[in-house]
Formats: structure tokens, C-alpha cells, sequence
């Protein structure tokens, strides 16, 4: 397949491993309606869980950069197209399955993305990632110009919020994973403000970095459910003090992101990054 060999003709391993790594869940969840696992209500099932892998694809997507930066590893950047194709992939399948067990209804289905606020916001997210999605061929790349299409796909970071706030208001009340997830895209965030404004991005950035995903978790969560649920914003902050008894999702923001750092200091220190000077040096 030539989707999966660079550009010297070779076969690529980490496109190999994005490319099996994506088709994994639609695999398994074909299996789960072959075998008529799916619940009470498979159309349902198979909508909620398509919306829900369209949004880890994205993501696996948006770490990509930081990763290639965090662990010295350049090639990683091959990951990154077939990630982001997935995530598309997936969001339309979810889209796909919401007309179907809308019998095909198209007015209706126009009419409830217009009234429906969360509806909406995930409708956007996906006009966006197809546009996206479209142009991630390289005869488009060629056709837009490097330059225009960097400021095109710059818009994965808007669909990434729009798809959080979508996943959480179509959660309602269960947020645990929209809520990890808003705390790890906000490291994201956080991580390319910090890298524009810095030359390289240190240890203590990234403990700070650490700190600041996980307060914005605990914000994110305490307001969540303060203003639109009726339950006590204090209640929810306090939750979060019950460590290990109650694993919020602060905790979670909190431990993938010292992992990564944590990772990615031994990775640097067995394989640390040249310098400027030193690349230069060894291509002459």
C-alpha cells in the first residue's frame, strides 16, 4: 500500500502501526455487532462509540508534535496524517450512524443539529475535519501550498474544543472522560503557548505544565457540574482531595502528564537532543 512507505519507497513502520492501530476499534466493535453484544439499542451503542474514537484519534493526532520534541523521536511525524484521517474517519461514521437511526430523515436531522446546542457545536467540529480530511492528500498539500495548508490544519486545536464540548454535553452528567480529556487537550494548549515563546522546553516548564492541566481539570470540573447541574462546586473540589478513594479526573490529567514528563527526561537523557551548532556540524 503506498499510504504506508515514505518517500523513498520504503515501508514505513510508524505508519504501519498508526494505520493497524486505527482500524483496531472499528475491528472491535464489528465484532461486538456481529455477535450482537452491543445492548439494547446496537445503533445507539455504535454511534456513542464511533463519536467517542473520533475524538481519542484526534488527540493521538495533536500529541504527535510535542512527542517528536519530548523523546527526540522525528519519525513520528509519519504517525500524524494517518491519526488525523481516523479521527475524520471515525467522526463521519459517527455522523453517519446518527442519520441512520434518524431513518434517513434528513429535515429532521437539519432540524435538531439547528435546536440543539451540543448537536450544533459537533456538526461544526465535523465540517471542519473534513475539510481537513479532504486535504490531507499530498497532490492537495501540493495544490494549497505548504504555507496555506499549516494555517488550514491549525484548525484541529478549535475542532479539538468543540469536540470536548460536545462529548460533554451529549455525556450530561457521567464527564469523567470528556473532563480528562479537556484537562490533557488544555496541556496541549498550554504546551504550544509555552513552545512558541520559549527556544527549547525545560524540565520545570514541563512540571509547570503539569500544574497547569491539573488545576484547569479541577476548574473545569467544579464549574461543570456547579453551573449547569445544580451540584455544589465545593463538593466537587472537595472529591478531589479524597485520593486514592475517588480517582477524579485531575488525577488522571495529573499522572499521564507526569508520566510524559517523566518519560521524557529519561528518553532525553539516554538520547539527548543536538544542538543547533551540532547538526550543523554533521552535515558538512
Amino acid at each position: 500500500m503506498p499510504f504506508l512507505r515514505e518517500k523513498n519507497g520504503s515501508l514505513s513502520p510508524h505508519k504501519l502501526i498508526a494505520f493497524v492501530g486505527s482500524c483496531l476499534p472499528a475491528l472491535y466493535l464489528l465484532g461486538l455487532a456481529i455477535n450482537q453484544d452491543l445492548g439494547a439499542q446496537p445503533l445507539v451503542e455504535l454511534t456513542h462509540q464511533t463519536g467517542e474514537w473520533s475524538v481519542r484519534f484526534l488527540f493521538l493526532s495533536l500529541c504527535i508534535t510535542p512527542a517528536r520534541r519530548l523523546f527526540n523521536a522525528p519519525k513520528l511525524i509519519f504517525m500524524r496524517r494517518t491519526l488525523g484521517v481516523a479521527a475524520f474517519l471515525y467522526a463521519f461514521a459517527h455522523f453517519l450512524l446518527y442519520v441512520i437511526d434518524q431513518n434517513f430523515a434528513l429535515g429532521t436531522v437539519a432540524r435538531e443539529i439547528a435546536l440543539r446546542l451540543y448537536l450544533t457545536i459537533g456538526f461544526a467540529a465535523l465540517v471542519m475535519l473534513t475539510a481537513l480530511g479532504l486535504t490531507s492528500t499530498d497532490g492537495m498539500i501540493r495544490r494549497i501550498g505548504g504555507q496555506r495548508w499549516n494555517r488550514l490544519h491549525r484548525l484541529t486545536y478549535l475542532i479539538a474544543v468543540l469536540a470536548v464540548v460536545h462529548f460533554m454535553m451529549q455525556k450530561k452528567l457521567n464527564i469523567y472522560e470528556p473532563t480528562w480529556m479537556a484537562g490533557l487537550l488544555a496541556w496541549l494548549l498550554f504546551y504550544r503557548f509555552v513552545q512558541k515563546r520559549m527556544r527549547e522546553i525545560r524540565l520545570p516548564h514541563l512540571i509547570g505544565l503539569v500544574i497547569a492541566a491539573t488545576l484547569f481539570t479541577v476548574a473545569a470540573e467544579a464549574l461543570w457540574y456547579g453551573l449547569l447541574t445544580g451540584v455544589s462546586w465545593q463538593r466537587v473540589l472537595q472529591a478531589n482531595l479524597m485520593f486514592p478513594d475517588a480517582v477524579r479526573p485531575a488525577w488522571v490529567v495529573f499522572f499521564i502528564t507526569s508520566g510524559l514528563t517523566i518519560a521524557s527526561a529519561v528518553a532525553l537523557w539516554l538520547r539527548p537532543m543536538r544542538s543547533g551548532r551540532e547538526r550543523l556540524k554533521a552535515a558538512e
